[in-house]
């Protein structure tokens, strides 16, 4: 039987410190019945009275019925006072959850010039708030902030430390890496010795400041950690925090470690997507395990390979943490990369199919005037099934214009787009924040009314590359833009010397490849000009 791994997140407080992310009690109610979906044991919301935000989540998670414990954070009471009399522990322990995470200074260099107490004191700081905790029947886990630079300055000390949180009762003893210098043979070394040490369950929270978080924490369970904190997507203060889309897929895939359920793993690279949504921060394209780019297939010779056997690129299959294999097509990809990703979606390609040459051809002449189809996916499928005769024609845009106007220091975008939708004309017209939200908006209200589904999506992502600096203002722009409903994302581009024409290239992209997986359009009746959108302009 395999050793089981206990998985702490902090996503929805240790994350949330990162620069950029900032998240709504609303925001961090969905996080949480995601990561309960997944089957993490700990999902840790944070500090019950120190904002509005958290006073409302720790209210409204208990309707939740959450599978997870959700954990309320604090710190150790303050210097020279009573435990029960302190605020922070008074309101953790009337939260209501059945858990709570307590940090504590053990490196005595921080408790002489950050708390500027005695170590003597601090001591008795831990002993007494753990103490607390218990007496509240809560279970107590002791976070030894800046434990292993502690230990390598004053190791008695940052041992007594935790000698008298796990005298107190406490049911984990979390050792933190906090400024995130520590080495992995040094975090080995170190967490050995205090298992050998000390007989209360230990766990490992570390952060990334030399890009050693998922390795440390690799580490300290094979020395012994059985619970690893860490947050989605690595999410967290400075450089972040440990990543759990990495540390689990490692524990559990490469080291046998138990950590979630096979079902539940399959679901990982979702449920990094989706908190990547929710905060708003685009995911690298290159995170292991989850990221778009970590089982996708550019060069020719690795992609024919991959078709004979995927295992000859691809260190795990992707479909066990819920990715997927991509073969990117550009001016550098060989027949194989067009024939695998023909085939794919259903496509009569092959090597003897004059059209696969021809496609081959049109790509590689399109990159060279600045498309980038590795990229964008969803633009490439539209050329492919175009090309092949396995389109569909959802609607066809026929002509735009824009009008901008700045009143009184206000800009005004306006655009006016023609349609023909299933044989219909539709001319309408939408304001905006700027021209590409106007155009945006005016596709929608000219679809919407045809393809109801069409206001599920909504653009997560747009960048606009230049080239040919030289030019100035007049140099070519490549547009990318990238869609969602939740449930996919997809990717488009456009390429122009004027940037709203490329903009409108990949929004109309966008919206055809979204319209291929949509069921019939509802029936509009032609002598209906206001469910048409017409205006008089």
């Amino acid at each position: 039987m395999n050793t089981s791994i206990s998985i702490f997140d902090t996503t929805l407080r240790d994350g949330t410190q990162g620069e950029g992310i900032s998240l709504s009690a609303d925001d961090k109610l969905k996080i949480a019945q995601k990561l309960d979906a997944l089957g993490v044991h700990y999902i840790e919301g944070g500090n019950p009275g120190s904002n509005s935000k958290d006073i409302e989540f720790f209210q409204r998670v208990k309707t939740l019925n959450l599978q997870a414990k959700v954990t309320a954070f604090g710190s150790t009471r303050r210097k020279f006072s009573e435990a029960d009399q302190d605020a922070s522990l008074v309101r953790i322990a009337e939260s209501g959850v059945p858990a709570a995470t307590l940090v504590g200074k053990s490196w005595d260099f921080h408790v002489h010039t950050a708390l500027q107490t005695t170590l003597e004191e601090n001591l008795a700081m831990v002993y007494d708030s753990i103490a607390y905790l218990k007496r509240k029947q809560m279970e107590a886990i002791f976070d030894s902030e800046h434990f292993f630079d502690g230990f390598k300055n004053n190791p008695e000390y940052a041992l007594s430390v935790l000698r008298k949180a796990q005298d107190a009762g406490a049911d984990w003893l979390v050792l933190c890496d906090t400024n995130g210098g520590t080495l992995p043979n040094e975090i080995h070394d170190i967490v050995s010795r205090v298992r050998a040490e000390l007989t209360a369950p230990i766990g490992i929270h570390t952060h990334n400041d030399c890009e050693l978080a998922v390795a440390n924490s690799l580490a300290a369970v094979q020395a012994g950690a059985r619970q690893v904190q860490g947050t989605i997507n690595g999410y967290g203060e400075r450089c972040g925090n440990a990543n759990l889309c990495s540390i689990i897929p490692n524990l559990q895939l490469k080291l046998n470690y138990d950590c979630l359920p096979e079902d539940r793993i399959r679901t990982l690279t979702s449920t990094a997507r989706y908190v990547s949504e929710i905060a708003n921060v685009s995911m690298p394209v290159g995170q292991a395990y989850v990221g778009n780019a970590a089982f996708a297939h550019k060069g020719g010779i690795h992609v024919s390979a991959i078709m004979k056997d995927s295992k000859t690129y691809e260190h795990i299959a992707p479909e066990l943490v819920g990715n997927k294999q991509r073969i990117l097509v550009s001016e550098l990809a060989g027949q194989s990369n067009i024939i695998s990703k023909g085939q794919e979606l259903g496509l009569d390609v092959n090597a003897n199919n004059e059209k696969t040459k021809e496609i081959m051809d049109r790509i590689k002449e399109l990159e060279h005037q600045g498309y980038q189809f590795e990229g964008a996916d969803a633009s490439l499928e539209l050329l492919l099934r175009d090309a092949f005769g396995q389109s569909e024609e959802v609607f066809v845009a026929e002509s735009y214009k824009m009008l901008m106007d700045s009143t009184h220091g206000n800009m005004l975008s306006e655009a006016i787009v023609r349609l023909n939708v299933l044989g219909q004309q539709v001319y309408t017209a939408a304001e905006g924040n700027g021209p590409v939200n106007a155009l945006d908006n005016a596709l929608r209200k000219a679809l919407v009314q045809f393809y109801p589904k069409i206001n599920e999506i909504h653009l997560s992502d747009y960048k606009v590359r230049v080239f040919d600096e030289k030019d100035a203002t007049a140099a070519k722009v490549r547009v990318l833009v990238e869609s969602t409903d939740q449930q996919n994302t997809w990717s488009t581009v456009g390429v122009s010397s004027n940037v709203i024409e490329a903009s409108w290239e990949a929004l109309v992209d966008s919206f055809r490849y979204a319209l291929l997986g949509m069921s019939n359009p509802e029936t509009v009746p032609v002598d209906n000009p206001e469910r048409l959108g017409l205006v008089n302009l």
